[in-house]
């Protein structure tokens, strides 16, 4: 088995809440409270869950884009959070973002080519010749006519600009890269070239992902293990096969009975939730889930459930995990 690149303990991370004349903290957003996960080396890490459940800011947190408010974050045996600033910015070289939005994440006064270039210019020692034959030899890497260098952004599709963004990640040849949202704003056809190029680079340069995304078919297809994330918790982990066929929490039964079939005459078992997700502000006690919970008890409102191992390879935090002795049973839900 490969070792884990990335060791994440206990992460959180809480935005204050201001409020009164004297801007005094009087509560905090918990964002992301209490997440731990390995990511293997070479391996596609999928991170799903709704909006707002704090899938971005724990990528972001990781790449120490934005600062824990406790826990650590280790990429390759390093605490991201404890370098100094000199050595987080060789650290950068090693760990890149893709950002969801293909246009606002390039620089509109930039030449393609100073795009591209830019982390060149800032990590290493290359000539202006040398950084323009890397910049040609990436955008034909990421399938991008070199000879479009001298153009701006706008004047490229959003799967174009799209991949110049891959191309500036992959710039430093790094070791770690968090897919944020990647394909969330391109057509389905222009998701299935990039999740593809994607692909074809981690195989030929040893890539790690962590791949944050709503799409779950899209989760499915390029992931080998999946984190499922529910208001700020992690709530289950596995192996992307044996999670997609066999659910143990009644969270990721929900989210999957949601994907559409590919044929329209054959019936879906939708499993419905009821409410809100609840404010990150004002958590409920106990199990997170427990007001939407089809098979709560009053144990899951007082107690709170911890991420832990029911089977070889999966981690729920359940108090009644879906087909496991003495948990909940999909079949007797009125769907």
């Amino acid at each position: 088995m490969a070792k884990n690149l990335v060791e994440v303990n206990n992460i959180k991370k809480y935005f204050p809440i201001h409020k009164g004349l004297l801007n005094r903290v009087v509560g905090n957003v918990k964002a992301v409270d209490d997440v731990s996960l390995t990511i293997r080396e070479g391996e596609t890490f999928g991170l799903v869950g709704e909006s707002g459940c704090g899938k971005s800011t724990l990528g972001r947190v990781i790449l120490r884009l934005q600062s824990a408010t406790e826990g650590s974050v280790k990429i390759n045996g390093r605490d991201v959070h404890s370098l100094s600033n000199r050595e987080l910015n060789k650290m950068r070289e090693e760990m890149q973002i893709i950002f969801q939005d293909p246009f606002g994440s390039l620089n509109p006064r930039f030449l393609v080519k100073d795009v591209i270039g830019e982390p060149l210019k800032i990590h290493t020692k290359m000539s202006a010749k040398e950084i323009d034959n890397r910049v040609v030899e990436l955008m034909n890497l990421v399938g991008l006519d070199p000879t479009r260098r001298n153009r701006y952004p706008h004047e490229f599709s959003g799967g174009q600009r799209q991949r110049i963004g891959i191309a500036r990640a992959i710039a430093l040849k790094p070791k770690f890269i968090v897919a944020d949202e990647a394909v969330s704003a391109l057509d389905v056809s222009v998701q299935s070239q990039v999740i593809n190029l994607l692909m074809k680079l981690q195989k030929e340069m040893g890539l790690t992902f962590l791949f944050i995304a709503h799409g779950l078919n899209v989760v499915r297809h390029i992931s080998d293990r999946v984190g499922v994330m529910y208001l700020g918790k992690m709530v289950e982990v596995g192996e992307t096969e044996s999670l997609y066929a066999n659910p143990l929490h009644p969270y990721t039964a929900a989210l999957l009975s949601a994907i559409p079939k590919p044929s329209p005459t054959k019936k879906r078992n939708r499993i419905v939730l009821q409410g809100d997700v609840p404010s990150p502000a004002n958590p409920p006690s106990g199990c997170r889930f427990h007001t939407r919970c089809p098979f709560a008890s009053e144990k899951c409102s007082k107690v709170e459930p911890k991420l832990q191992e029911v089977m070889p390879g999966r981690q729920v935090a359940c108090h009644f995990p879906i087909g496991v002795e003495g948990g909940s049973d999909l079949s007797k839900l009125n769907r």
